[in-house]
């Protein structure tokens, strides 16, 4: 009976370690996935979408307003 219990365990351990390796593998294959350029700020990416509408002749979006002047942040200087 121990001698059974203990393949079991094995194949369960075996499994597990099966699963975890297809796992991992998925999920770097899913990071590697995305967009591989700068993020662009709303202002630009409704600009960018009011110019492809007009390319497709659709609809136009309305015209994004420009942002305000970015007021600086004590804490700015950690990721400058």
């Amino acid at each position: 009976m121990t001698d059974a219990t203990d393949r079991t365990t094995d194949n369960m351990t075996a499994r597990t370690a099966a699963l975890a390796i297809a796992m991992a593998a998925a999920l770097a294959t899913v990071a590697g996935c995305g967009r591989k350029a700068p993020l662009d700020t709303p202002y630009q990416a409704a600009v960018d979408a009011r110019k492809e509408a007009e390319r497709n002749k659709e609809p136009l979006p309305p015209e994004p307003e420009k942002p305000v002047a970015d007021k600086r942040f004590i804490l700015d200087g950690l990721i400058d």
